[in-house]
């Protein structure tokens, strides 16, 4: 194999185990897929939002999907739900892995005060 199409095959198995470690991870702590499928979802529906306003059109045109007629807006809505959720499948803004983060933070200093205010009660009796 030469060294052109090794270090892509080297990425490439590389992203391959990052992402069944993820999925080890991910099955063994519940809490952290929760909050990785709820990050996935917010930016699906951001990036539905944003892929929304990409097709609004401001002059009154029939367009390819006849959003003026019955049930085209229904359709736009599906074709740009259908968009959000393949551009985030692929990898997204990169919104999900910060909201994930976040949200990981939270429910870590939670679960800490949880953790002091429980060593106070215990203390004060």
């Amino acid at each position: 194999m030469t060294a052109a199409l090794a270090i892509p095959a080297a990425k490439l198995a590389l992203n391959a185990a990052g992402g069944i470690f993820s999925g080890l991870s991910d099955a063994l702590d519940p809490a952290r897929a929760k909050a990785k499928k709820q990050a996935d979802e917010f930016e699906t529906v951001f990036l539905e939002q944003v892929t929304q306003r990409l097709f609004a059109t401001t002059e009154a045109s029939e367009g390819p999907l006849g959003e003026n007629g019955p049930g085209g807006g229904f359709a736009l809505s599906q074709l740009t739900q259908q968009y959000a959720r393949q551009l985030q499948k692929a990898g997204g803004l990169g919104l999900s892995d910060q909201i994930l983060r976040n949200l990981l933070q939270v429910q870590e200093q939670a679960r800490s005060a949880q953790e002091a205010a429980q060593g106070i009660a215990n203390v004060n009796r």
